[in-house]
């Protein structure tokens, strides 16, 4: 899930520079991530020096691009530990076994909240709802509230939204308005959208750094983050009745190399001191109960209540085929 002004985390992690590590290869451990993993330096070197442990992150696209890498070496795992698979992706990287089972004690403090399944082989570490963005100075016809809204011909031209088959928060859109009109009514909602002009591109960095009106482009519309509006300083909004619940989770990888310490590295994801910098560092929720949020989010990045979803399993069984449809109504 790519964040809005998150400090990369290249810089801070282990083995992310040209430097080599002096730690012990034994309590070294590989954290595979989506490229927009973010954490303070004082956190993780106060982890590493309790610890003992040396973590070494190695970025690998986004949750898609991750996912599929880590289905595609379970033989032999890149990494030991992994953070980043969302809840639109959870349940193939849980139906090719990707993760091992694991029962981590800081999973009970709110992570339970959001769990995947009931296996313990993926904890939630934060949340980041998928809904559309507005910028309300460059929309001259007033503000859509509704997914309903975007069909309106005052909207047309103005909607740039990201590719389901590319890009998670894509593929959320499109779960969130299946979950909406459900199995008979999405396909029509998506030919009228595409008549009024939607426009379709890779991922989210092109979406809302080249193509919304609040950064580089013109179109006054994306597909976004619920918490992104708190990076913009109050010039956007998130339109709260078109979100789609959407979870990161982190799990030990099945045939880790150093399985033990793996499992602390997913304490440390899950503890306070980590889950207290998740929404500075990565603009997203922490799963973690009781956990302070930034005063601003209060108002310009409220939680949504009511979210959209669908069930693990029937996002698991239909997601290829609903893809496959999406693509070739609208780009067929």
């Amino acid at each position: 899930m790519r964040r809005i002004c998150a400090v990369f985390a290249a810089l801070a992690l282990t083995g992310c520079s040209a430097g080599t590590s002096t730690a012990p290869q034994s309590r070294e451990v590989t954290l595979v991530t989506h490229d927009s993993f973010a954490v303070k330096q004082e956190v993780l070197d106060e982890f590493q020096k309790s610890s003992g442990i040396t973590v070494k992150q190695l970025a690998s696209g986004d949750a898609g691009e991750l996912t599929n890498k880590l289905v595609l070496t379970k033989a032999n795992p890149i990494g030991d530990v992994a953070f980043g698979v969302d809840s639109t992706f959870a349940s193939r990287a849980l139906s090719e076994g990707v993760f091992a089972e694991y029962a981590s004690p800081e999973a009970s403090k709110g992570a339970q909240r959001y769990q995947a399944d009931d296996s313990n082989r993926l904890q939630a570490v934060d949340v980041g709802d998928v809904c559309l963005n507005i910028d309300p100075a460059k929309l001259t016809a007033g503000e859509p509230k509704s997914y309903e809204d975007l069909v309106d011909p005052k909207f047309k031209d103005q909607l740039v939204v990201e590719n389901p088959a590319t890009s998670s928060p894509g593929l959320a859109f499109l779960l969130g308005t299946i979950a909406k009109f459900g199995e008979n009514g999405w396909q029509e909602y998506w030919t009228k959208l595409k008549a009024n002009g939607v426009k379709v591109v890779s991922g989210w960095e092109e979406a809302y750094n080249q193509e919304f009106s609040a950064t580089k482009g013109t179109r006054p519309i994306v597909v976004s983050y619920a918490s992104s509006p708190s990076a913009e300083g109050g010039r956007t909004k998130a339109v709260l009745d078109t979100c789609y619940r959407q979870v990161e989770y982190a799990g030990v990888l099945s045939g880790a190399k150093n399985t033990e310490d793996a499992k602390k590295v997913l304490d440390f994801l899950l503890g306070e001191k980590f889950q207290a910098q998740v929404a500075e560092q990565m603009y997203v929720y922490p799963s973690r109960e009781g956990v302070a949020l930034p005063e601003s989010w209060a108002k310009d990045a409220p939680l949504p209540a009511s979210p959209q979803s669908l069930p693990a399993d029937e996002v698991k069984d239909n997601r290829e085929a609903w893809v496959e449809q999406w693509r070739k109504l609208v780009q067929g």
